[in-house]
């Protein structure tokens, strides 16, 4: 009886060519499974092509409500954002794939899991931390690390060599990733850091902002315990919510970033990232943190924030620190629940209102009138003890300068 690998199957250039590969060289029983986590179009004809290229069996798995509301509503929740501008989209899909892989791997009595990521990439990095974290005795083979292939035309070669078609147009090879959350673009002119982004060929999920609408989008995002449920006033379930967040941030210009940023490999990489839904997301989120969180426990979750988002980036969401600082971050989100307006104008995201029942902004006390609850007198005597570690040091420098002289 053959052995078993269960193979991270896209239906793409890599993963078409690891079929024959694997099968030829470990003479494995090759099975593919595909993760659903909203690649949209990408999954259509993808049962055909991995069984016509050699695989024995192909699951498709839709995780797409899993994926929206155990890694990303909870990474929102959360605030990362990494190197303030990458909304961690291809990043928090992986651990949800890979947990998947274990999980069928297990199911077929398979003893190793491959995955196409480069040898270059996060992506290794964040398939094979997880399967370590959940299944430590699965065996990982890794081809980009192993192969002679070194090159897209080498990929093709083989595959021509083989009579296997070639499942990708010559003249696009972006490399993309796409899901519910958002569209990432790499390659061609974006390896160029001094080449501006051809966006007409690249964008698809979003029009520039020049091309958007000339007058201002308004929406408004209801928030329980700071997870998304209802758009102007419409409870979705999580899926619908962000295609329609996607929909209206695109159609602004919304969620187009250019990054230059830092891989977990040590490198630097250029993308191109469409977040429209997500940037909304994140923005009318913060505004509602706001108005419910106090002062040190705001500013101690952005410290934490930055932390969350390494550990997503680096593929370490099964860690005892990221669950601890989701812990962390669900205890803060306990009174973010209410109402926020924001205007989309133009690539641009404007606060236009905020309400809460647990909003901690009192008019009474913010108010130019005196209110009962702060008598302005008060100032004085707080400032003195605010103030006091500067007197003190300023009056010890002129005691010093006085006896110099």
């Amino acid at each position: 009886m053959k052995k078993k690998v269960v193979l991270a199957y896209s239906g793409g250039l890599d993963t078409t060519v690891i079929i024959p590969w694997l099968k030829e060289n470990y003479d494995y029983e090759v099975i593919a499974v595909c993760v659903d986590v909203g690649q949209g179009k990408e999954m259509d004809g993808l049962e055909e092509r991995a069984l016509s290229t050699g695989a024995s069996k192909l699951y498709i798995e839709n995780v797409q409500e899993e994926f929206i509301t155990e890694y990303v509503f909870p990474t929102v929740k959360a605030g990362a954002v990494y190197e303030n501008q990458y909304l961690l989209g291809t990043s928090m899909a992986r651990p949800i794939i890979a947990k998947r892989l274990v999980e069928i791997a297990l199911e077929e009595g398979a003893e190793a899991i491959c995955h196409g990521a480069t040898g270059k990439g996060n992506d290794q990095v964040r398939f094979e931390l997880t399967i370590k974290a959940l299944a430590p005795q699965l065996k990982i083979i890794a081809p980009w690390r192993i192969w002679d292939i070194q090159s897209r035309e080498d990929a093709i070669a083989y595959l021509e060599e083989r009579n296997i078609p070639v499942p990708m147009k010559k003249g696009d090879t972006y490399s993309r990733d796409r899901n519910l959350w958002h569209l990432s673009h790499e390659g061609l002119e974006l390896e160029d850091p001094g080449v501006e982004p051809n966006y007409p060929k690249i964008l698809q999920l979003s029009v520039t902002p020049e091309h958007a609408p000339d007058v201002p989008t308004y929406v408004e995002i209801e928030f329980t315990q700071g997870v998304p449920v209802a758009i102007d006033g419409e409870k979705l379930n999580p899926i619908d919510l962000m295609e329609k967040l996607n929909e209206v941030g695109g159609a602004n210009g919304i969620g187009i970033i250019d990054l230059l940023e830092n891989r977990v490999v040590g490198m630097k990489s250029r993308g191109v990232y469409e977040t429209p839904g997500g940037a909304i997301l994140y923005s009318a989120h913060e505004q509602l943190e706001h108005m419910c969180l106090d002062k040190q426990t705001f500013a101690y979750k952005q410290m934490l924030s930055i932390k969350f988002a390494e550990l997503v980036y680096s593929g370490e969401w099964f860690t005892p620190l990221r669950e601890a600082l989701s812990a962390f971050v669900d205890n803060t989100q306990e009174t973010v629940t209410g109402k926020v307006k924001m205007k989309l104008y133009k690539g641009n995201l404007i606060p236009s209102g905020a309400v809460s029942e647990y909003s901690l902004y009192n008019e009474s006390i913010a108010s130019f009138t005196t209110g009962e609850l702060y008598d302005h007198k008060d100032a004085e005597g707080f400032i003195n003890l605010f103030g006091l570690p500067l007197k003190v040091r300023a009056m010890m420098q002129q005691a010093i300068n006085t006896k110099k002289q």
